[in-house]
């Protein structure tokens, strides 16, 4: 049984913020442009990434659901989403929807869903570091990804919506967790809805802040970064090092297919 495994068994929470927090164990890993990847974009770094070392946190296992996050707003404590109301793919207050990601929300809604939770979103090298769960390649399974490890536009026309391509053939998110976890058991780092990180976008940060300890990376930017790629995009978007940026108000953009998930401190 490698570490990986081992953190998994011996570190995941059993209280506070739930038995759905996992602990990722301090420790370098490979940031940025895959080994042998031809895709990578200039700001994913250079070919075969960048040490960066992190350290021991805590992140959801799942993405942050309606569910979870109507409890925020019944709370007190969170601002409510754009609804299906004003549009078809947001899911809160939509039929059927509590265990979807909750999507539609600001990176404001976000960092304040993760405070109330007592923690705050992931950075980016924390968040990548996650998603690869030990792997040097594309995406954690291999060179390739396709419906039956993740929800995205995966070019086949197929499912309930008909002659549909986004979100193997929903046309929207699916329910948390309908896909495998990668191996150190966390859910949708790739594809369902891309994830807001805590950092504001920098095109050199891998190699200028990331790799040097900075983690937090710049103090202040247009953009925020979002990872993991979604239901509506195409397999590029969703490998490990990808570095999709938003505005971090969406205004009338509606950001259908962002959501988030929470990070803590290390235990």
């Amino acid at each position: 049984m490698n570490k990986w495994m081992i953190a998994l068994l011996l570190c995941t929470s059993g209280g506070g913020v739930g038995a759905d927090v996992i602990t990722v164990p301090a420790g370098a890993f490979a940031m940025g442009c895959s080994a042998g990847d031809t895709g990578c974009e200039s700001d994913e770094g250079p070919p075969g990434g960048v040490m960066v070392d992190v350290p021991a946190f805590r992140l959801d296992r799942h993405e942050a659901t309606v569910s979870d996050y109507r409890a925020c707003v019944e709370a007190g404590k969170c601002s409510e989403p754009l609804t299906n109301e004003r549009n078809q793919y947001c899911n809160y207050a939509a039929a059927g929807r509590d265990e979807h990601p909750v999507n539609c929300v600001d990176w404001q809604d976000a960092q304040q869903y993760c405070h109330w939770r007592g923690g705050r979103l992931p950075w980016e090298a924390e968040w990548e570091k996650a998603a690869r769960a030990g792997s040097a390649s594309r995406y954690p399974q291999g060179q390739s990804i396709d419906c039956a490890h993740a929800i995205l536009d995966d070019g086949t026309t197929h499912g309930s919506a008909g002659n549909e391509l986004d979100g193997c053939g929903e046309d929207r998110t699916w329910p948390v967790g309908s896909r495998p976890a990668n191996t150190l058991g966390f859910f949708d780092m790739h594809g369902n809805v891309g994830e807001w990180t805590d950092n504001w976008y920098a095109a050199d940060a891998l190699v200028t802040l990331y790799a040097k300890g900075d983690l937090s990376g710049p103090a202040v930017s247009a953009q925020r970064v979002a990872r993991g790629g979604s239901w509506d995009e195409e397999r590029e978007n969703l490998r490990s090092s990808f570095r999709n940026t938003k505005p971090p108000e969406q205004g009338n953009a509606i950001y259908g297919s962002i959501g988030f998930r929470c990070a803590y401190p290390g235990s």
